[in-house]
C-alpha cells in the first residue's frame, strides 16, 4: 500500500518539475537576450524576501507569456515601454525595458518616439517621465549614437492631421470628430492637429509600430475601452494581424495585470466581430 502510494504521488511529478524546469531555461534564454545579463537582476533583487517571485517573473514572463514568435522581440518591448511609461507606476522596470528596447534592435529615436507618443494617451507628465528615465538610459550607453529628430513641417497640421487620421482609423476617426462639435469642437480640433498632426505624423516611427503602442497603452491603463476598440481596428487598418492584436493584449497581462488584459480581449472580440459582419 506504501508503495502504490508513493508510485500515485511522485510519477505525476517528475513532468511537472521538467516542465517547470524547461519554462525557467526558456525564460533565462530570453531574459539573457532582453536584459543583456547572464543571470537576471530580478532573481537577486527577490532572493531575500520573494524567490519565488523572481522564479515566477522568469518562468511566466518569459518562459511562457513572451516565448512564442507570434511578436517579434522589438515589438514587444515597443509595446512594454508604451505601456509602462503611460501607467506611470514603474520606472525601474521602463528603465530595464527602454534598455531591452535598444539590446533587441529598437532604435534610440523609435524609443523616444513611443516616449512621445504617450502623450496622447496618457498625458504630457507622462511622456516627460518617460523621457527623463530614457534620457539616464542613454547616458548610461556612451557610445550610443542618437540625434533628437522632428517633423520638420510646421504649418498645415489641420490638413496633415486629417490625412493621418484617416489612414489609421477610416471613418471611425471622423465619427469621434463629430461626436465633439456640439460640446467641444476644441478638443475635436486639439485631437486632429496634436495628436494625427504633430504626433503621429513624426517619421521616426512607423504606423504599425504606433498603433502597436496605442493598444498596448489603452489595454494596460484600463480606462479607455472606446479608444482601445478604435486602435484595435487602427492596428488591422495599418497591418496589423487578429494574431498580433491578440498577443499584444495578452502581453499587457504581465504589465498590468490579467483583468486589463481580460478586458482588452473582450473589446477585440467585438471588434473582430464588427470586421466580420462588413
Amino acid at each position: 500500500m506504501d508503495s502504490a502510494q508513493n508510485s500515485v504521488t511522485t510519477s505525476p511529478a517528475s513532468p511537472a518539475a521538467t516542465d517547470a524546469d524547461e519554462r525557467f531555461e526558456r525564460g533565462l534564454a530570453l531574459l539573457r537576450k532582453v536584459g543583456g545579463r547572464e543571470r537576471p537582476a530580478v532573481l537577486d533583487s527577490t532572493a531575500d524576501i520573494a524567490p519565488d517571485l523572481g522564479r515566477m517573473t522568469v518562468s511566466f514572463g518569459y518562459g511562457e507569456l513572451m516565448a512564442n514568435d507570434r511578436l517579434t522581440l522589438q515589438q514587444r518591448q515597443v509595446a512594454t515601454v508604451a505601456a509602462l511609461s503611460a501607467m506611470g507606476t514603474a520606472a525601474a522596470q521602463l528603465r530595464f525595458h527602454i534598455d531591452g528596447a535598444l539590446n533587441v534592435g529598437v532604435t534610440p529615436a523609435e524609443v523616444v518616439e513611443v516616449l512621445i507618443h504617450t502623450a496622447v494617451y496618457a498625458g504630457v507628465p507622462a511622456a516627460l517621465n518617460g523621457i527623463a528615465v530614457a534620457r539616464e538610459a542613454f547616458r548610461a550607453r556612451p557610445g550610443l549614437a542618437y540625434e533628437p529628430t522632428g517633423t520638420g513641417e510646421r504649418g498645415q497640421r489641420y490638413e496633415r492631421g486629417l490625412a493621418k487620421l484617416a489612414e489609421v482609423d477610416g471613418h471611425a476617426g471622423d465619427a469621434v470628430v463629430a461626436s465633439l462639435q456640439d460640446i467641444a469642437p476644441d478638443l475635436a480640433r486639439y485631437i486632429i492637429e496634436f495628436a494625427f498632426g504633430d504626433v503621429y505624423s513624426r517619421p521616426a516611427l512607423d504606423l504599425k509600430s504606433r498603433e502597436l503602442a496605442s493598444v498596448a497603452m489603452c489595454t494596460a491603463l484600463g480606462t479607455a475601452a472606446p479608444q482601445l476598440r478604435v486602435h484595435i481596428h487602427g492596428l488591422l487598418n495599418v497591418g496589423g494581424t487578429r494574431e498580433e492584436v491578440v498577443e499584444v493584449i495578452t502581453q499587457m497581462a504581465g504589465y498590468a495585470g490579467f483583468p486589463a488584459a481580460l478586458n482588452g480581449i473582450a473589446a477585440a472580440r467585438e471588434v473582430f466581430a464588427e470586421r466580420a459582419e462588413g
